[in-house]
């Protein structure tokens, strides 16, 4: 554990100096935001908010912390749920907020470079105006950042077709902890030479390295999209209707979204702003969306899949969008999920991931064993299952914040089981740090923490996440 530097006045003023007048905060006028965890889990006001406008600057204060042992909380859009970015007792808070400049965008390599502040909303918009697409995306688009995508090895919609936010980089520019820049920036698709280092940052959480820039890779910006919402009557269905979309779409299946039946009904009764367009006697329903380059095509072969999928018994009912405000609408159900707790009150969150052959009786299974001991518990399931992600919320009461650790056992004493991830996409932080031996075995995390030793040996990098 560090110890907080004795004589923090004069480093303060060393880091102030390396900033600027505007590259700093302190006191009444940090913004809460920056210092309040997301989860609730506290609020401490850090000495000093650094807001460094370029890689030079952020090495300087690495360099500068790690000489005297200075404890760093890196922070990115401050949208995470699993704790991690907002300060402890003691940390000076890094922002990358002012690392917002979109440096290229390269049409004939189909790259994007940016640095790390750059709003992942942004970076969708400027690709859409190359006629290029990011297809990383994530309901937190207008507030997060590329950066702390990076860290967290974001997930989001349609990983099933384009992969988490690691398969959608080449090049990187991080520094460690004791200043030294790692510039891999190049725009390279295939380069062997050597260990592929940006993947040690990506996914880290900010405890190895802090991610200044990036080489993203774009996509052809699709000429079509196709959007249904189907009812399915048990699991089993649903993974056979997969199948189903993934033979007869191929390439084309970009997302496959489920919500549960007690999902859809707590947005049918809570979210006013949302319209459900089926009725709630099914006890799933998918989101299936295709994205391809021809569109009289592709809307045919769309077509054809759920006409099949009906005479096959797959589906006893699908809302097919046939405009682009009936796709918004069609997104709205399924993004909804996550704004349940507006009307339920405070609930308990979870990202979790499992084979898909074992989500049926999970979620049977997980209702069981928490209306055990909380009968009138309030549960909603519902996630990316195309790539094995469920999403989970839960409430038992007013008194929900004082179950939180044994509503945590039974979620990921069951995802233990099953031999499944206590984090499917939102990291591990500081909430999930208990569980992490559920899914990874001890060699694993010896190891994790070697490369923690070598790469911030003084252990000033986000101390206490993860590990």
């Amino acid at each position: 554990m560090l110890n907080p530097n004795p004589d923090q006045s004069v480093l303060l003023e060393n880091l102030k100096t390396i900033v600027g007048a505007s590259g700093y905060r302190e006191a009444a006028d940090i913004d809460e935001r920056q210092f309040k965890d997301p989860m609730g889990a506290r609020a401490v006001l850090p000495p000093i908010l650094l807001r460094p406008r370029c890689t030079e600057e952020v090495s300087a204060i690495l360099k500068t912390c790690h000489a005297q042992l200075q404890p760093v909380a890196v922070q990115g859009g401050m949208s995470g749920l699993v704790s991690a970015a907002a300060p402890l007792e003691g940390e000076v808070a890094l922002s990358l907020e002012r690392l917002k400049e979109i440096e290229d965008v390269d049409p004939y390599s189909a790259t994007m470079t940016v640095q790390a502040g750059v709003l992942l909303q942004h970076i969708q918009e400027q690709a859409q105006a190359h006629n290029l697409m990011f297809p990383l995306d994530l309901g937190a688009r207008g507030s997060c950042t590329i950066g702390g995508n990076l860290a967290t090895n974001a997930g989001g919609n349609r990983v099933i077709r384009f992969g988490m936010t690691r398969e959608l980089v080449i090049g990187l520019e991080a520094v460690l902890a004791d200043g030294t820049v790692i510039n891999d920036i190049h725009k390279l698709r295939k380069n062997n030479s050597g260990y592929d280092l940006k993947q040690l940052f990506i996914g880290s959480e900010g405890t190895l390295g802090v991610i200044t820039r990036a080489v993203l890779k774009l996509m052809p910006n699709p000429d079509s999209q196709q959007v249904a919402l189907c009812g399915l009557g048990d699991f089993d269905t649903v993974r056979n209707f997969l199948l189903h979309a993934k033979t007869m779409l191929g390439a084309n299946l970009s997302a496959f979204e489920v919500l549960w039946h007690n999902t859809y009904g707590l947005i049918d009764q809570h979210i006013a702003h949302v319209t459900v367009p089926l009725t709630d006697r099914h006890k799933f329903y998918v989101l299936v969306e295709s994205m391809g380059s021809h569109a009289e095509q592709d809307g045919e072969l769309f077509l054809n899949m759920l006409a099949s999928a009906e005479e096959s018994g797959l589906t006893d009912a699908a809302v097919v969008a046939d405009s682009a405000w009936k796709i918004k609408n069609l997104w709205a159900v399924r993004d909804a999920a996550a704004e349940v707790y507006t009307g339920v009150g405070y609930m308990h969150t979870f990202d979790v991931s499992l084979d898909i052959t074992d989500m049926g009786y999970f979620g049977n299974e997980l209702e069981r064993r928490l209306r055990q001991r909380w009968p009138e518990a309030i549960l909603g399931l519902f996630g990316h299952v195309g790539d094995g992600n469920i999403h989970i919320i839960v409430s038992v009461g007013p008194e929900t914040r004082r179950h939180l650790q044994a509503i945590d056992e039974a979620v990921y004493g069951l995802i233990r089981e099953l031999h499944g991830s206590v984090s499917a996409e939102h990291g591990i932080g500081l909430m999930k740090k208990p569980y992490l031996p559920f899914s990874r075995g001890e060699n694993e995390i010896a190891l994790m923490r070697q490369l923690k030793q070598a790469m911030d040996p003084q252990g000033i990098l986000n101390p206490g996440r993860v590990f």
